[in-house]
């Protein structure tokens, strides 16, 4: 069995969550992975997890918060994308704009959304890193 196939009947109600919190703005974490000494296995789900559009994921041990977190944080050009996306609608002639050219591709307000949601994440990932551990 691969890891994720003892959970593949859920996916579609895991979607269907994922698509309600999207819809209402909502964060939604995915389960637990009960088996902390697999770390394949856990790897391999929170990978679905991030696919799937899961806000984070919760967890049971400590040997699986630095590989969630991994997971979970913006790539450098997710950042960049996101940060460019802002300061394009932030411009004083997209300030009314519903769609804009940005680096010939088509942005819209959506993604405005979506990129201020990823930087908001992004800012509350860093300032978790910063307080000490107990």
């Amino acid at each position: 069995m691969y890891p994720g196939e003892n959970r593949a009947y859920l996916l579609p109600w895991l979607m269907s969550v994922v698509l309600a919190a999207k819809r209402h703005g909502t964060d939604v974490l995915d389960g637990v992975w009960n088996d902390f000494g697999d770390r394949a296995g856990f790897d391999s789900e929170v990978l679905q997890s991030v696919r799937m559009g899961f806000d984070g994921k919760t967890l049971i041990h400590p040997s699986q918060v630095d590989p969630a977190n991994a997971a979970f944080t913006p790539s450098e050009a997710a950042i960049a994308d996101a940060q460019a996306i802002v300061a394009a609608f932030a411009r004083l002639e997209h300030a009314a704009a519903g769609v804009i050219n940005l680096d010939g591709r088509m942005v819209e307000r959506l993604h405005l959304e979506q990129a201020t949601r990823l930087l908001a994440r992004l800012d509350a990932i860093r300032s978790r890193r910063e307080l000490p551990r107990s």
